[in-house]
């Protein structure tokens, strides 16, 4: 269902889990992201505010408001918040089904 959208990333050894909230503006274009985590690198700044959802969705990575942030705040490559991020903004947006995703690292 378009509008509304919460992902929940447990990023692993670090022990850090992030609950990402999504929710599709009245101009059904823009999205509202918050974030709610125990890391304080993705704590540290918020995100943009006027994310236009299919915008984010296709843009290319060094591109992408959410990959920015990520750059400025995150020292840490691996980690799989800003993939999540952007998954929500998808679904919120109704450009992407409600559907788990998942890493095996054996």
């Amino acid at each position: 269902m378009a509008g509304e959208c919460t992902v929940t990333v447990k990023a692993g050894v670090c022990g850090k889990t992030t609950k990402i909230t999504t929710k599709q503006n009245d101009d059904g274009m823009t999205v509202l992201v918050s974030i709610e985590t125990d890391c304080p690198m993705v704590g540290k700044n918020p995100l943009p505010t006027d994310i236009v959802s299919w915008e984010e969705v296709g843009a290319p990575f060094n591109e992408s408001k959410v990959y920015a942030w990520a750059t400025e705040n995150i020292r840490h490559t691996a980690c799989p918040v800003p993939s999540g991020i952007i998954k929500s903004i998808e679904v919120a947006g109704g450009l992407g089904l409600k559907k788990d995703v998942s890493f095996t690292i054996e």
